[in-house]
This record gives structure tokens, C-alpha cells and sequence, in this order.
């Protein structure tokens, strides 16, 4: 698909493969073609669940900080809502997706790592948004997204410090999911999305709307959206199948429509 972002489909699954030795640095050609990858995974019916990827050696290391030497502000506020949007494109995949974290997250690799519905991290992984330390601030989701997954107590000490937190800590505030042994990750990645891969593709697609949403919205606005979707899932095959399937007392079998 692009020179450092693949996207293979396997058994339903497509993985999103960062692929720019060593550190995977996100510069803006690979975050361009992670946007791409993105579109891709979420058009295509065969997709049902999205792994995102680094590698067995490191997720990401952060941006290219190269890049930022000669960047000035005027050539930043033309990118920076073509850097947020990249990475806001892996979070509106309208499928499971699940980042599979080996080595390091760190700054963009972080916030991209956020921008999935999962984290399934390597024991010895090392995760964290240390852009402070470069006189700046995440810029691609790290204190929007950070501050509603752990809270915004803990996400103002993981962002105001620039802190490394390893994969117990990661666990234990909420942004891991789960920790495994590094050379299990992938697998456990693709563990974790495997029951969604025969499941109602648009059901799902419908929750994850719901709540990504929601959690932009106050309860009143949020509530309403939930019917909305729910009135509409009644229009699809899958309701009739899902619903027959339980007064029959048999396994549904769902087809995604």
C-alpha cells in the first residue's frame, strides 16, 4: 500500500504494518499513508477487525523529530490538523481495532496506540507522551484522548513529566488492556478480536459509534443517538437472525448486513 504502511488481510482481519526501521519514527509520509491504511481497513467488507502493528521490536517511537527542527509555526498550523486527522482516522474505523504494542509507544506512537478501542502490550514495553520534554505538547490526540482514558489526573502527571510508564503501570491506570510476553503480542492481539470476526458487523459498528460519540456529547444527546442507532438496527438482517436464532435456541449466523 505505501513504502512504510501496509495493510494485510488475513482470515478477516487486516493489520495495519508499520514498517520504517528502527524506531518506526512517524513522519508525515507515514502518517499519510497510515490515513490511507485507515480508509482501506474501514471500506473493505472483508475487514472485520483491525490489528495495528509495529513489529516484534517497537511499535513506535514517537514522530520524527527531524521534521520539527526547521518547522516553523506557520508551516505547523497548516499540519497540525493533517497530523490530528491521521491518527483520528485509525479512531473512526468502524470495526474492533486493537494496537499490538511491543517496545516502545512514545509520543505519536502513544496517541496512536490511543486511537484504537484496545491495547495489548509486551511485558517490557515502555509507553508514555514525553513531548514536554521538547518544549511542546502531544499534538495528534495524546490530551484529548489520554485524559478520557485514565483520567485527567493521571494523564496531567503522565504528560506534564514526559514519564516512561512500563507495562504494569500501563495495566493498572487503564491504558493497557492487556499484558503479555512480547513475542505473544500479535497473537494476543488477534485473540482478542477473534470472537468479533463472525459477530454483527454492524451492530458493531453501531456501538462503537454510540459510545466513541457519546462521550462527546452530554447524556440527553448521547441517549438520543443510542436510539437512534438502535431503531436503525432493526433494518438489518442480522436482527432478524440474531433475534430468530435465540427464540430457536441455535447459534445465530450473522452476515454483516
Amino acid at each position: 500500500m505505501g513504502e512504510f504502511v501496509e495493510l494485510e488481510i488475513n482470515e478477516a482481519i487486516g493489520t495495519i504494518r508499520l514498517g520504517r526501521p528502527p524506531m518506526n519514527a512517524l513522519n508525515t509520509q507515514i502518517q499519510e499513508e497510515l490515513r490511507e491504511a485507515a480508509r482501506v481497513a474501514a471500506a473493505t467488507p472483508e475487514v472485520r477487525a483491525v490489528i495495528v502493528y509495529g513489529g516484534e521490536k517497537v511499535f513506535a517511537a514517537g514522530a520524527d523529530i527531524t521534521e520539527f527542527t526547521t518547522t516553523t509555526f506557520q508551516d505547523m498550523t497548516v499540519r497540525a490538523e493533517a497530523l490530528s486527522s491521521a491518527f483520528d482516522a485509525v479512531a473512526r474505523i468502524p470495526k474492533p481495532v486493537v494496537a499490538a504494542i511491543t517496545g516502545y509507544a512514545l509520543g505519536g506512537g502513544c496517541e496512536l496506540a490511543l486511537a484504537c478501542d484496545w491495547r495489548v502490550v509486551a511485558a517490557d514495553a515502555k509507553l508514555g507522551q514525553p513531548e514536554i520534554k521538547l518544549g511542546i505538547i502531544p499534538g495528534a490526540g495524546g490530551t484529548q484522548r489520554l485524559a478520557r482514558l485514565v483520567g485527567p489526573a493521571r494523564a496531567k502527571d503522565l504528560i506534564f513529566s514526559g514519564r516512561m510508564v512500563d507495562a504494569e503501570e500501563a495495566l493498572r491506570i487503564g491504558l493497557a488492556d492487556r499484558v503479555v510476553p512480547a513475542a505473544e503480542v500479535y497473537a494476543a492481539a488477534v485473540e482478542l478480536v477473534r470472537p468479533y470476526l463472525t459477530g454483527p458487523a454492524l451492530a458493531l459498528r453501531a456501538a462503537k459509534q454510540a459510545i466513541d460519540s457519546g462521550l462527546n456529547m452530554d447524556l440527553a444527546s448521547g441517549l438520543a443517538l443510542e436510539s437512534h442507532l438502535f431503531a436503525g438496527l432493526f433494518a438489518t438482517e442480522d436482527r432478524v437472525e440474531g433475534t430468530t436464532a435465540f427464540v430457536e435456541k441455535r447459534k445465530p449466523t450473522f452476515t454483516g448486513k
